[in-house]
């Protein structure tokens, strides 16, 4: 059993709230873990972001680290790919990085009424 098997449910969890980040905007690691209930559970969100390009309608390319830097780039073909559909929906990308950062930011805690 590989790790996408072993956390399937986990994975599709994160996948329900990746799928509501509205287009413009960005959201964490960190926030989509906070919103499962599982807080230290940011870097399985990273893993789960990495399968989620054998789906389609996963907006990956929203999910970012805590800081706005593209740190998933490299599992888009090509890596450019992430900032390319950021840039589409008018979202700024300066050095792998995502600017304006905060006002951009999506929670799903607070936008979910979670």
């Amino acid at each position: 059993m590989n790790l996408n098997e072993r956390h399937a449910d986990f994975f599709e969890r994160v996948f329900d709230i990746v799928r509501l980040i509205p287009e413009g905007r960005v959201t964490s690691y960190g926030a989509i873990a906070k919103a499962l209930g599982t807080p230290s559970s940011s870097r399985m969100v990273g893993w789960a972001m990495n399968a989620s390009h054998t789906q389609s309608g996963i907006p990956a390319h929203r999910v970012v680290n805590r800081n706005g830097l593209l740190t998933g780039k490299m599992h888009f073909n090509p890596p450019e790919e992430m900032e390319n559909r950021l840039k589409s929906e008018g979202v700024d990308v300066v050095k792998d990085k995502v600017i304006k950062f905060n006002e951009l930011f999506w929670d799903p805690m607070q936008e979910l009424g979670w």
